[in-house]
């Protein structure tokens, strides 16, 4: 948690001193409330004695004989009364002395008081309260954004790691949690030491009957207290795990859902949000009627301390020792007391969650990135290659390499395509290209330079990426194929778009190009999404494509117009291609065969067919040995 405090700006720590400064006034201000409120209660009193001497306990008949015989309250002065009262009425003389100075102008002064200190009080919290928002709230905003930019940093290692609904979590959730801390912290942390010290120096100089009463209600309230925070912080910790899990459960229900309907799996679906939502509430349900004892615990301790002061001040008040104001006042130090150590132990309670929360945000945070810009940027010695040497790469915690061994070059303008049975390695291979992984042995050659040795930023804005699965974002088919490259006119849009046959369907559209696409894509078909990846792909201007299977959704027509219409537009460009189609690759430069992670044939197409068995194999399962060209035909 404290580590977080590290992303505060220098503002903000100006404005905790001054929230400090406030505290220290609002305390001083409710310490002076109470003294007011004392000296208020006190004039009262002795404005009802000067009105009927004959409320004065002690010799009451004499005293009003004495002002009488004196010509009133105005001409009682201590010369006076000590000529006229006897000896053993001496040790009247200072409180019949203040029955005479008091006036209604008095009652009207600590009234004023009291209402002036209150009013700076309440000024002092709502700063407080505004300045404690503005700085959790810029603590927040900071923390999120530097999560997402960790986020968006990650390599796909990284992202295995931690999955979507956690990190989805962690930016969202667990900032808001830490936020509350430090609303909290700042607002009552600070206050509640400083008032309980305070009120404790004030009510032991009151009474040692009074302070041990309260000093009991104290030590009940603490061990209740620390009883509760026991039972209730390993259910804290729990609550995060949990809440990740139902939002895992909800993202699949809901990126799923036409697979869902489609195999009639929505009871299945409800029983597995059912349990991962029952098990949350149920969590939940125990910490809420935890902490929900606080409250008439609270009142029990309040109105246990509230009778005991009130019994134990009105023996005191009959023996003489004290008087009501001093009781009244006590009573306010006492409840300032226990709200104080109430306010910590509410601290103690709430920051361990807050806790859990910062350190699932430090785990972010902190996590060492395996895909690292170097300082300076490699040489770039040619133009438009891309060559692999002796490169193997084995998962993060995996026993044996996804690819073993690969060797090639790709030249400047050459088509280079992968092909193999599934799971044989292919997408692997070009993802090494892009760096979303970094080779485990050997090295992966961009422009004749270590792609370890280009920045990210510089290596891939030599590329141009089309996934596997077309990844369109919320906005308009315009700001989807321009996503690539800031500023690109409307005219080198619609080029890109015609490149990638889909300028006709774009057109087709309710706004053409201004058309809005929703998240994920999903108001569009697979052919439309993946052709407007390519689009976008080809709008870069990139010196190497990468089209990671990304002609599958498209119909054998369009997939050939769309290669010829990249040899006319792209001319140039490398092209890596991996595609499970025969008729995607067979015009290749060279097309590389995969099996089980190993290159077991390289060459073109009709190379491949006299010499490697696999590629064979994958062909004739496509195409017909007289399509294929091949003697055995018929």
């Amino acid at each position: 948690m404290f580590k977080l405090l590290k992303k505060l700006r220098p503002i903000d720590w100006v404005l905790f001193c001054v929230i400090v400064g406030l505290t220290v006034l609002q305390v001083y201000c409710t310490m002076t409330l109470v003294d007011e409120i004392q000296n208020i209660i006190r004039s009262i009193t002795l404005l009802n004695f000067r009105n009927n001497p004959s409320l004065i306990d002690s010799g009451a008949g004499q005293v009003a004989a004495l002002v009488d015989a004196l010509g009133g309250w105005d001409n009682v002065t201590a010369a006076s009364l000590a000529a006229v009262l006897p000896a053993e009425m001496a040790d009247m003389i200072p409180a019949l002395l203040d029955i005479a100075n008091a006036t209604v102008g008095d009652i009207w002064f600590y009234g004023g008081m009291m209402l002036l200190v209150a009013f700076a009080s309440f000024v002092a919290q709502g700063i407080i309260g505004v300045v404690a928002a503005y700085i959790s709230a810029s603590l927040s905003k900071t923390l999120r954004t530097e999560v997402y930019r960790k986020i968006d940093s990650f390599s796909t290692a990284e992202m295995d790691k931690f999955s979507t609904p956690s990190l989805i979590t962690r930016t969202t959730n667990d900032v808001q949690q830490v936020q509350m801390a430090i609303v909290l912290t700042l607002r009552m942390a600070i206050a509640a030491p400083i008032t309980a010290i305070w009120a404790i120096f004030k009510i032991q100089a009151t009474s040692s009957e009074l302070t041990i009463a309260t000093a009991v209600a104290v030590v009940v309230l603490l061990v209740f207290l620390i009883t509760l925070m026991l039972v209730v912080l390993p259910k804290f910790k729990v609550t995060q795990k949990l809440l990740d899990r139902l939002n895992g459960v909800s993202r699949e229900n809901l990126t799923g859902i036409r697979v869902v309907r489609a195999y009639n799996a929505e009871k299945y679906q409800e029983q597995k949000f059912d349990k991962a939502n029952g098990d949350i509430t149920r969590v939940q349900l125990f910490t809420s009627r935890m902490m929900s004892l606080m409250s008439p615990v609270m009142m029990i301790i309040m109105n246990g301390i509230s009778l005991a002061i009130y019994w134990l001040g009105a023996k005191l008040i009959n023996a003489g020792t004290t008087d009501y104001a001093t009781v009244t006042a006590f009573m306010s130090l006492a409840s300032q007391i226990i709200m104080a150590f109430m306010m910590l132990m509410m601290m103690f309670v709430l920051l361990p969650r807050a806790s859990v929360s910062a350190g699932r945000i430090n785990a972010v945070l902190d996590t060492e990135l395996s895909v690292k810009d170097p300082e300076t940027d490699a040489e770039l010695t040619e133009r438009g290659t891309v060559e692999f040497d002796d490169v193997s790469f084995a998962y993060p915690d995996s026993d044996e390499p996804v690819i073993k061994h690969i060797t090639f070059k790709a030249e400047r303008g050459q088509t280079v395509a992968f092909i193999g049975s599934t799971g044989s390695g292919k997408s692997t291979v070009i993802n090494l290209v892009p760096r979303f992984f970094d080779a485990t042995e050997g090295s992966v050659k961009v422009d004749g330079a270590d792609v370890r040795n280009i920045k990210q930023e510089t290596l891939r804005k030599l590329i141009g990426y089309v996934p596997q699965k077309g990844v369109l974002f919320t906005g308009t088919v315009k700001e989807n194929i321009a996503f690539g490259a800031d500023g690109l006119p409307d005219e080198e849009i619609e080029a890109a778009a015609k490149v990638a046959e889909a300028d006709e369907f774009i057109r087709g559209m309710e706004e053409g190009y201004d058309s809005k696409i929703s998240q994920g894509g999903k108001n569009v078909s697979g052919g439309q999404k993946q052709r407007l990846s390519i689009a976008r792909a080809v709008a870069t201007k990139p010196e190497i494509f990468i089209f990671d299977d990304s002609f599958s959704a498209l119909d054998y027509k369009t997939d050939k117009k769309v290669r010829e219409n990249l040899k006319t537009a792209a001319e140039g460009a490398t092209k890596l291609i991996v595609a499970q189609r025969i008729g995607t690759i067979m015009d290749a430069d060279k097309i590389i065969v995969l099996d089980g992670g190993e290159a077991v044939g390289a060459g073109t197409h009709e190379e491949l067919l006299k010499n490697c068995a696999v590629y064979r194999e994958i062909a004739l399962s496509q195409l017909s040995a007289e399509e294929l060209g091949l003697a055995e035909a018929v």
